[in-house]
């Protein structure tokens, strides 16, 4: 199991097919396989493909996209005679507006003008489960966090996935068991925006298949059992500016960063729309767990929900908590570097500063601190969408399509509360979430 650098698909030489990815507005991997030889033909002119039935892409009356590969990203799969690479979507011979990955690409652009490049460092946080042909999970092993041995059951399998994760270009860098029973966590090192952004949806296409390779089920769904720690994805953020971390201060971080994490908790309302996008994610964002839903931020705090580490040089950086991986990795990217970006530019300062438990202060206390809430539903957090300019257009051409998509996901689960007389503010997690998000 563990040797799998001599891997190679059946045919014992050059793939036979390549396999198109890109994203649709959940940041579900979607796309179609080529024969290897049409792949110049994809580079350089693209292959053409129906938008319609993506979720948040063209209606049906005007569907006709094109693919067009990045070929710096291309990789080949170890266990299948395929490779992958993932590109762009044109319409009429222009970048297409709903794109997620062109979404990013242009709000990279918008940040190098200002001087800066990103890199960001992700946690995303998974559970295994064995599924009985219902909705009742079972649960494969007893493990805690950092256990090692006797109860962690899955250590071979992150081992195996660890060591296939090389072959997609990602770098593994820690391994544990999570808080969860059957809950887990691979960290892998930090890239380019963009890049870390192709990394989250190859690392989610790789634990899936390698746990369906074992008999198991790999979800990323925020809260697939009620009273568990939901899965998050910590992200880690900092700027670069002529090669040196922007981030880096005399004494602490630097004004730039104190900058951005104020532009961040500016708009952290509207953002959670973006990096929190569906109904199960406010399951998750509820008190008693490790999940942030206070507007705050401090220094090693893990309560509050921009953190800034224990780490100076070149490791300055901050790590934003709420997320979690039903993101969109490109929608996500864009919204909080353009969120960040707004508060450089406008010198804004960061508020509510807090260094204790934010969850055992009081409401007055949290209040006299400047210390919100926030959203408490996806319903809240497309409210605040709405209103937020900075992060609206930091959707770009994606926004219209996010929004309208989104709205319809929420009024279809608040009719199927009705439909179950069930409390629109209820925590449990309910059947039509996990028919809807278990596939995250």
């Amino acid at each position: 199991m563990n040797e799998i650098s001599g891997i190679r698909a059946s045919s014992g030489g050059r793939p036979q097919f390549v396999q198109l990815i890109f994203v649709d507005m959940n940041g579900v991997p979607k796309g179609m396989e080529i024969p290897i030889g049409r792949y110049e033909e994809a580079v350089e002119s693209g292959i053409a493909f129906d938008g319609s039935s993506i979720p948040g892409f063209q209606g049906i009356e005007d569907s006709d996209l094109i693919f067009k590969t990045d070929p710096s990203t291309y990789a080949e799969v170890p266990w299948e005679d395929i490779a992958r690479v993932y590109g762009y979507i044109y319409k009429d011979g222009k970048p297409y507006k709903a794109d997620p990955r062109g979404v990013l690409k242009g709000a990279l652009e918008r940040l190098e003008k200002k001087g800066f490049k990103a890199y960001i460092g992700p946690e995303p946080e998974f559970y295994l489960f064995r599924k009985n042909g219902t909705w009742e999970l079972q649960v494969p092993d007893g493990g805690g966090y950092f256990d090692l041995v006797t109860l962690d059951k899955a250590r071979e399998l992150r081992r195996e996935i660890a060591l296939y994760m090389q072959a997609f270009g990602l770098v593994p860098e820690v391994l544990h068991h999570e808080v969860g029973r059957a809950q887990h966590e691979i960290d892998f090192r930090y890239d380019e925006a963009l890049k870390t952004a192709d990394n989250i949806v190859s690392f989610k296409y790789l634990v899936k298949a390698i746990a369906e390779m074992r008999g198991l089920y790999a979800t990323f769904m925020p809260k697939p059992i009620y009273g568990f720690p939901g899965n998050g994805m910590h992200l880690h953020i900092s700027l670069w500016r002529d090669g040196e971390n922007a981030f880096v201060g005399e004494e602490g971080l630097s004004e730039t960063a104190l900058h951005f994490i104020a532009g961040i908790l500016k708009h952290a309302k509207a953002l959670a729309a973006v990096t929190n996008p569906t109904v199960n994610s406010y399951k998750r964002l509820v008190p008693g767990y490790e999940a942030p839903v206070y507007i705050s931020w401090g220094y090693r705090n893990r309560s509050a929900l921009i953190r800034v580490p224990a780490f100076w040089g070149n490791g300055a950086r901050i790590e934003y908590r709420c997320p979690d991986p039903s993101a969109n990795p490109y929608l996500a990217f864009s919204a909080i570097l353009m969120a960040g970006l707004d508060g450089i530019k406008r010198k804004l300062e960061p508020e509510a500063y807090v260094e204790t438990n934010v969850y055992e202060m009081s409401d007055e206390e949290r209040s006299k601190a400047g210390i919100e809430t926030l959203p408490g539903s996806l319903g809240e957090a497309l409210e605040e969408l709405k209103k937020d300019r900075v992060v609206r257009e930091a959707l770009g051409g994606a926004y219209k399509n996010f929004i309208a998509y989104k709205e319809r996901e929420w009024e279809e689960y608040v009719t199927y509360l009705k439909a179950k007389e069930l409390p629109l503010e209820t925590k449990k997690v309910t059947e039509w979430e996990l028919e809807r998000y278990f596939h995250v």
